[in-house]
């Protein structure tokens, strides 16, 4: 299986495929999109003004247990498929979402 993340000079790059307005946040697991493998998430917030965003980069910084500042939505700001930046050390980040998702 493919990952959705591959490394960068200043950590990873994660695809995630986000559910705003849902009843609960939460980090489901990989799914296959036409695009590739992405993460797949669920926010509470609404998709107005940035807050499902921010809900989104706080939720995978709760999952990782990464500080806020470590993690960024850098693309698709307004669509389902966002791509996060996550800054550190690209083998500890890795490790940490292999070992997340087998939670």
């Amino acid at each position: 299986m493919s990952v959705p993340w591959r490394a960068t000079k200043d950590g990873l790059e994660l695809r995630v495929r986000l559910t705003p307005k849902s009843s609960r946040d939460a980090v489901e697991g990989i799914e296959t999109t036409a695009d590739g493998p992405a993460l797949k998430a669920r926010v509470t917030a609404i998709p107005e003004d940035g807050k499902a965003n921010a809900a989104l980069e706080r939720l995978i910084a709760d999952w990782l247990r990464l500080p806020k500042r470590s993690v960024a939505v850098t693309s698709g700001p307004k669509s389902r498929i966002k791509t996060l930046t996550l800054s550190g050390d690209t083998a500890a980040l890795s490790a940490k979402i292999i070992v997340a998702l087998e939670k």
